[in-house]
């Protein structure tokens, strides 16, 4: 079946977190340096003055701060599910409905809104507009009981998963990007990888020489800060700055593309099914949300067809419940640890964790250049998807485990015996974090929190 964002509701969007509650513990805090007040935004603004510690639960509930401002700020478009996490008003998704399912919703009044996006797959996906005068939620059970055997959830939408401290850098000279123009042009036994987040600024000077193609917004380029970090963690190769598969070609898929509507599971589906068609067999999502019956269909879909998907896990704390995708079976999922081999204070923990890489202490590429202190999940799990590239070059079930079980033998052992809830298998591509001192001295030593929201992952052009 076909899906279509209509009349920019469906739009891709700029990332906005979502969440649900933040888990609120008794941790030690993160002393920050001294700051004045002016210099931080969202969620962050109030917990945080001049000299001042930002507690962990500050980190923590910025997500789900995040998410209800979201939520007020755009009530035509979208609403909360019954535990609060953003998804598009008035809309559900279904998993490979069939012809007389089909018939069956669109007799109870269910309107399908289909045509695929041009440059984007179909990945059997249908989109449905709820009747009118019903809630969503009254209609999602309706559907339910009409189709039982069909999956049907709210079209949620999912937010990046980085802690948000940024510190700025004196920018460097931004240099030409070579682009490939054709999407459907493999490079047979080249390193590829692939991206699902938001646009990525592709003339940053990271990317010189490096292979980027795109997809999404209808080709408009909508640059976004968190994106270019986290190619430049992928593919990265500009001395001293290196990624972890750098000169790698970065298959990039835009699901926000400047929207407040953007990272819904019909977007984040269809990037799926592009990939797929590429034949990308490492694919990174740093992005996180609840879970989904719609979207744990479709990763396990390319889980089954032999590809590789690694997620941050999140940083909704210890004690918060799994966030997703990285939540679902066989997805890896990544966990951040700081210079002294630390957990992250917010990183999520649990089952779901399977390896931790550098997440905290190292700088990642700047929107629209210049280089940036990054501290979250988001930034740890480029880097262990950019080791599994070489690993896996074309899609294949028994090869993308072997690459994983590869790859968990090299890991240092942290924590419990075992693998465990913290670090899961262990730490890799420790060698791999950047040092802040490739950056030039900033003489205003600013300090600003990434406030997680549409308007300020948006790149500064």
């Amino acid at each position: 079946m076909g899906l279509r964002t209509a009349a920019g509701l469906f739009a891709l969007g700029c990332a906005a977190l979502t969440g649900s509650a933040a888990a609120q513990i008794n941790l030690p805090t993160l002393r920050l340096p001294s700051l004045p007040a002016s210099a931080l935004s969202g969620p962050l603004a109030q917990a945080v003055g001049d000299g001042a510690a930002v507690g962990p639960a500050a980190l923590m509930g910025a997500r789900r701060a995040s998410a209800q401002t979201l939520i007020r700020q755009n009530r035509h478009l979208i609403e909360a599910d019954p535990n609060g996490e953003p998804m598009l008003r008035g809309l559900l998704v279904a998993f490979e409905l069939g012809a007389q399912a089909l018939d069956h919703v669109v007799a109870a009044g269910f309107e399908p809104l289909g045509g695929q996006p041009p440059d984007r797959a179909d990945p059997g996906i249908e989109v449905l507009r709820v009747p009118r005068g019903m809630s969503t939620s009254r209609a999602l059970r309706r559907l339910r009981e009409l189709e039982p055997a069909v999956a049907f959830d709210y079209d949620h939408i999912y937010g990046r998963s980085a802690s948000g401290v940024e510190a700025t850098a004196t920018p460097a000279t931004a240099n030409s990007t070579r682009v490939s123009p054709d999407a459907d042009a493999l490079h047979d036994g080249a390193v590829r990888v692939g991206l699902i987040d938001g646009g990525v600024q592709v003339t940053h000077g990271v990317f010189q020489g490096v292979s980027i193609t795109l997809s999404g917004c209808d080709g408009r380029p909508v640059p976004s800060s968190h994106a270019t970090a986290i190619a430049s963690l992928l593919v990265g190769a500009a001395a001293p700055f290196r990624g972890a598969a750098p000169g790698a070609q970065l298959y990039a898929a835009d699901v926000y593309c400047g929207q407040p509507t953007g990272g819904a599971v019909d977007a984040i589906a269809a990037a799926f099914g592009w990939l797929d068609v590429q034949r990308v067999a490492v694919i990174n999502i740093s992005l996180v949300g609840p879970d989904n019956q719609v979207l744990r269909q479709v990763v396990r879909q390319m889980i089954e067809r032999g590809h590789i998907v690694v997620a941050a896990v999140g940083n909704d704390g210890p004690a918060a419940a799994p966030l997703y995708p990285a939540g679902y079976p066989d997805v890896v999922g990544v966990t951040a640890v700081d210079a002294q081999r630390r957990v992250l204070l917010e990183a999520g923990r649990g089952s779901q964790v399977e390896f931790a890489a550098p997440g905290a202490d190292g700088a990642a590429a700047r929107c629209p250049e210049g280089y940036a202190m990054v501290r979250g999940t988001s930034f740890a799990a480029p880097l262990v998807a950019g080791l599994l590239a070489p690993r896996l070059r074309a899609p294949d079930p028994q090869q993308a485990r072997a690459a994983i079980t590869s790859l968990a033998r090299e890991a240092i052992h942290l924590g419990s015996d075992g693998r465990n809830p913290t670090y899961g298998f262990g730490l890799v591509a420790e060698g791999l974090r950047v040092a802040a001192d490739i950056m030039q001295p900033d003489p205003k030593n600013r300090l600003r929190a990434l406030e997680e929201n549409a308007a300020s992952d948006r790149c500064a052009l």
